[in-house]
C-alpha cells in the first residue's frame, strides 16, 4: 500500500523587499507622563533666552539657524536622568532610542555640538537653575525652612600618573613643543586626510595648553607651601583636579561637589537649592557661602541648615548664626575641642548648647534622608561616578544639569498641573 505524503506546512516568513507606506504621528510615540516629555514641557515654561544669546542668525538676515536650545537641553537633561553622560552616547541614542528620537524630532545632532553646548553654557545653566527654583517658589512648592548640606567627592577625568612636579612639567613642555613642531611639519603627509591633519594639530595644541596650565597651577600651589613640604604637583590632564581622600579610604584625583537640599523630614519632594564644585577636599567653611548662594537664587535665607561634623568650622558657624540661620552640626569632641571653647565666639557657645538639646539631636536625624539622596542620585541614577569633562567650569555644567533634571522630575506634575 502506498504511503500518502504529509501536506507541506504553510509558514509566514518575513518579507523585507516589499515597500510599504506608514502613517504615524511622531508626537504620539511617548506617553503623556514620560520623563522626556515632562522635561520638554517644563522647559517650555522657563526663560531659555540666555542659551541663544550668542546666536548670530536673526530674522530678516542671512545665516544658518542654530539647533533649538530647548531640544539640546532636553536631550542632556533626559540623558543624565537616565545615567547617560557621554555626548557620543546621547548622539547615538537619537537614532536608536524612541525617547531620544522623540526629543530631536526631524532634526539631527552630532556629539560635537552636544559637547560644545555643555562646555559653553555654564552661565546659562546657572541662570536656568535659578529660574527653576524661582518657579517653584512662586507656586509654593519650595520651602527653605529646612535645608541639608553635604559634599561628595567624585573622580576627576585625570589619572594619578598625570600629576607632575614643576621640573617634570618643564620636560613635558619641551616634549609638547617638539610634538607640535613635528605635527606641523607633517602637514603635507599624504597618509592623513585634511581633517585628520586638523585634528592632530588641535590635539597637539590642546596638550601644550594643558601642560602650561599645570605649570601655572604648580607655581600657585608651591607659594602656599612651606619649604619643608613636598613639592607641589598638578595634572597634565586636568589642572583643576586635586588628589583627595575618597570614601573608600584611597586617594585619587577628584572634585568636591557640594549639594544643598530643601525638603521635609516627613518625606515628599527633595529640591536641590544650591550646588558648588570645588577642588578642596574638606567641607569646612562651606555653610555660609552656600547660604549666600541660596539667598541669591531664591531671595530667602534658609532657616535651619543640617550638616555633618565635617562642616564644623567655628568661624563659619558663628557667621551663619549672626545671619539668623539655625545651624545643626555635631560639634567636635575631645581635649582639643575644649581648648578651642575657652575664647570662643558667643555664637559658637550658643550653638554648642543648642546641639545638646534633644530637639536638635532629633532634627539632625533628617540630614541623611534629605541631602544624601542627592549624592546617591548623582552616582547611582545619573551615572556621575567619574566626570568625563575637565576643569571646574565644565564639571559645574554637568552638576548643574544633574540638579536641574532632578528638580524638574521631582516637581514636574505639580508645575504642569
Amino acid at each position: 500500500m502506498t504511503k500518502t505524503a504529509s501536506p507541506k506546512p504553510r509558514i509566514l516568513e518575513p518579507q523585507r523587499a516589499q515597500g510599504e507606506i506608514r502613517f504615524e504621528m511622531p508626537d504620539d510615540i511617548l506617553a503623556a507622563d514620560h520623563p522626556a516629555r515632562l522635561i520638554w514641557e517644563v522647559l517650555g515654561r522657563v526663560d531659555l533666552s540666555p542659551f541663544a544669546a550668542a546666536c548670530g542668525s536673526v530674522e530678516g538676515r542671512a545665516g544658518r539657524p542654530p539647533l533649538s536650545p530647548r531640544m539640546v537641553l532636553t536631550l542632556w537633561l533626559y540623558g543624565i536622568s537616565q545615567g547617560v553622560g557621554s555626548a557620543r552616547e546621547v548622539a547615538r541614542l537619537t537614532s536608536t532610542d524612541i525617547a531620544y528620537r522623540w526629543i530631536v524630532g526631524d532634526l539631527s545632532i552630532t556629539h560635537h555640538k552636544l559637547s560644545a553646548f555643555r562646555a559653553t553654557q555654564t552661565e546659562a545653566l546657572n541662570a536656568l537653575f535659578t529660574d527653576v527654583l524661582a518657579s517653584l517658589m512662586e507656586k509654593g512648592l519650595l520651602s527653605l525652612e529646612l535645608v541639608a548640606q553635604d559634599g561628595t567627592r567624585t573622580r576627576a577625568a585625570a589619572s594619578a600618573p598625570s600629576f607632575r612636579t614643576y621640573g617634570s612639567l618643564k620636560e613635558c613642555r619641551e616634549q609638547a613643543a617638539l610634538h607640535l613642531k613635528a605635527v606641523l611639519a607633517a602637514a603635507d603627509d599624504p597618509q592623513y586626510t585634511r581633517a585628520q591633519h586638523a585634528r592632530r594639530e588641535v590635539a597637539a595644541r590642546e596638550f601644550q595648553a594643558r601642560v602650561e596650565a599645570a605649570m601655572a597651577t604648580v607655581q600657585t600651589l608651591q607659594k602656599e607651601r612651606l619649604p619643608t613640604d613636598k613639592p607641589a604637583r598638578a595634572s597634565t590632564t586636568d589642572a583643576d583636579a586635586r588628589v583627595m581622600k575618597m570614601p573608600d579610604g584611597g586617594y585619587r584625583p577628584a572634585y568636591n561637589v557640594q549639594y544643598a537640599v530643601a525638603g521635609s523630614p516627613m518625606g515628599g519632594p527633595r529640591t536641590i537649592v544650591g550646588v558648588e564644585v570645588t577642588n578642596v577636599g574638606s567641607d569646612r567653611s562651606s555653610i555660609t557661602p552656600m547660604a549666600e548662594q541660596i539667598e541669591e537664587r531664591t531671595g530667602q535665607r534658609p532657616q535651619t541648615v543640617l550638616a555633618d561634623g565635617g562642616h564644623a568650622n567655628h568661624e563659619d558657624i558663628a557667621e551663619a548664626r549672626r545671619r539668623g540661620i539655625d545651624v545643626i552640626v555635631p560639634p567636635m569632641k575631645g581635649a582639643k575641642a575644649l581648648d578651642e571653647m575657652k575664647n570662643a565666639d558667643p555664637e559658637v557657645l550658643a550653638w554648642r548648647r543648642r546641639m545638646e538639646t534633644d530637639e536638635a539631636k532629633e532634627l539632625y536625624r533628617a540630614r541623611s534622608g534629605l541631602v544624601e539622596l542627592a549624592n546617591a542620585n548623582q552616582k547611582t541614577h545619573h551615572g556621575i561616578t567619574q566626570f568625563l569633562v575637565r576643569g571646574i567650569p565644565k564639571v559645574t555644567s554637568v552638576v548643574l544639569m544633574s540638579a536641574i533634571a532632578s528638580n524638574i522630575l521631582q516637581h514636574a506634575h505639580s508645575v504642569l498641573g
